[in-house]
């Protein structure tokens, strides 16, 4: 896969998502946000990935705006909480978001758990959005492959994207494999496993390919289709980030990746996340 940091995958729809974008989860200190995503532009990066419950929408509505980068360039994810699902709740959640980003159209609006029983509705007040050009893709976060199955019914609107946790130790093939199938982006958060890098097999290749243990994870995120969004706040780690599109892992190298699999959730489980 030839591939550059300005390279995107095309989505069920048409439109086009970044395969590296930048996550601001936690990222709530004034000023921490606009520095991150002035250094992510420069760096290439040219998708952003936020949050209702993140607490900053309005700095990272701010950052793009103050960025010297076109508008049109920029993906811009935001993420709808459990606590505002529902049809007409999402609705007015959205509207919220929509203003405190204030970067006019949103490229992408998720449903941020499955939760317990609102998505399906919650779905519904998304499907207007996307057809009245509110945003230009719809999807889901942390979503199992029954919770999938579930939205299907009766939905007319195959989710764009499907964001969860999903790294070495937690490869999530069955998703994968069914998102694929079925036309939907698995996205990668926490792909960097919270910090915790150091397994040996990341170590080894990182000493093989001249490049750090967080580099191979975010490469090997590409290389498996999967769109990934590290999170960092330091430059000089978000140019590092960044730079994993000049090699590439052989097949053998991305086999032993897999195998680190353990099934292993740093963040909650989503059938567990009930509220």
């Amino acid at each position: 896969m030839s591939l550059t940091i300005g390279s995107t995958t095309t989505l069920n729809n048409g439109v086009h998502m970044p395969w590296l974008g930048l996550g601001v989860w936690k990222v709530t200190a004034e000023g921490d946000a606009q520095r991150a995503i002035h250094a992510a532009l420069e760096a290439g990066y040219r998708s952003i990935d936020t949050a209702r419950i993140y607490n900053n929408e309005a700095q990272v509505g701010e950052a793009i705006r103050s960025s010297g980068v076109s508008r049109d360039e920029i993906f811009v994810t935001t993420k709808i909480w459990n606590e505002d699902q529902g049809y007409e709740r999402a609705l007015a959640a959205f509207e919220e978001s929509r203003k405190r980003l204030n970067v006019g159209v949103i490229d992408l609006l998720l449903i941020h758990w499955p939760g317990t029983d609102k998505f399906q509705e919650t779905w519904r007040a998304f499907e207007k959005l996307y057809k009245e050009g509110y945003v230009r893709a719809i999807g889901v976060s942390n979503f199992k492959v029954h919770h999938l199955k579930k939205l299907a019914e009766g939905s007319d609107i195959v989710p764009a994207v499907n964001q969860v946790e999903c790294h070495p130790l937690l490869t999530q093939k069955e998703l994968l494999a069914y998102a694929k199938e079925h036309g939907i982006q698995l996205e990668a958060w926490s792909p960097l496993m919270q910090g915790h890098l150091d397994q040996p097999v990341l170590q080894e290749l990182a000493a093989k390919y001249g490049k750090s243990a967080a580099q191979i994870v975010l490469r090997w995120d590409v290389q498996s289709g999967i769109v990934t969004i590290p999170k960092s706040i330091t430059p000089s780690r978000i140019a590092e980030n960044g730079a994993i599109f000049d090699f590439s892992l052989s097949d053998e190298d991305m086999a032993k990746i897999d195998g680190l699999n353990r099934d292993h959730r740093f963040g909650s489980d989503p059938d567990k996340f009930l509220f």
